[in-house]
């Protein structure tokens, strides 16, 4: 296995960074995990332009998009993926000191890696957990790699049997998942929470609302017992149907949201990018 590191492609035993890495001391980075398909990044464009975004967000420096696309270029060159790959993309502040300060003249450490994609179950089971998303974080929006509350979330949902775990805000409304958008099928249509519940403005989401005619709307954490049908959505995952949501059983797959997942991936194919 081959990693990038700054400017260097590095074999896996040599890639390495700081124990003084903000990145790693408290967390002072953002980054994205694209899907490839035989070796082709999915959706590109957006996840570069999201993790700009996000940078900007922490006042980061500004990743170098050509630097970066060409760093993914080779990455994904030297460690070739037949089927569906992960291609993980971190921006960091680089060298700093033990506090949460930063060095003024710090230079960002980019790390890139490409690996097969773990196959997702055809049906997820969920819980919710009871401490929420705060809506009215200075992260929102921003995919930063301060990760512990998902972690920690993901953890207790897989001690209890599920796959993902899923936050309300602050006021009771139903948000996201640790590593994932919500849709729900409700009456026959194809609803998700707004940004302004505090979730992440995510790729898949974006582009399922394009091409799904989903709609955004501002839903109560109680509406997982009442949905006809609830999917998933995230680079990885695509959209996928939720088997049991905490005790609940799914009744199955509707008809609208199988017509969301066809379209998706037929259209899905015209975003492979490099």
């Amino acid at each position: 296995m081959k990693i990038w590191v700054n400017d260097r492609l590095l074999d896996r035993e040599q890639a390495t960074v700081s124990v003084l890495d903000h990145g790693f001391t408290v967390g002072d980075g953002v980054f994205e995990t694209v899907k490839t398909n035989a070796g082709k990044p999915f959706a590109l464009r957006r996840h570069l332009d999201r993790l700009v975004q996000s940078a900007a967000g922490l006042r980061l420096p500004t990743p170098e998009v050509d630097r970066i696309s060409g760093a993914i270029l080779s990455v994904i060159e030297a460690n070739p993926v037949e089927g569906v790959g992960r291609l993980r993309i971190t921006w960091s502040s680089g060298i700093g000191p033990g506090g949460s300060g930063r060095e003024l003249d710090a230079r960002p450490t980019l790390v890139i890696t490409h690996v097969p994609g773990t196959p997702w179950p055809a049906t997820a089971q969920i819980v919710t957990v009871d401490f929420p998303r705060n809506e009215r974080s200075p992260l929102v929006g921003i995919k930063s790699t301060s990760y512990a509350e998902n972690v920690l979330a993901l953890a207790i949902a897989q001690s209890l049997g599920a796959d993902e775990a899923i936050f309300g805000n602050t006021r009771g409304e139903l948000c996201e998942g640790t590593g994932s958008n919500l849709f729900l099928v409700i009456d026959g249509e194809l609803l998700t929470p707004p940004l302004s519940s505090g979730c992440l403005p995510g790729i898949t989401r974006a582009l399922a609302l394009e091409w799904c005619g989903a709609r955004e709307i501002t839903m109560r954490l109680s509406v997982l017992l009442e949905a006809d049908e609830i999917l998933l959505a995230s680079s990885t995952r695509d959209l996928q149907s939720v088997g049991r949501v905490n005790s609940r059983v799914m009744p199955g797959t509707t008809k609208r949201g199988s017509q969301a997942r066809s379209d998706f991936a037929t259209k899905s194919l015209d975003l492979l990018d490099l």
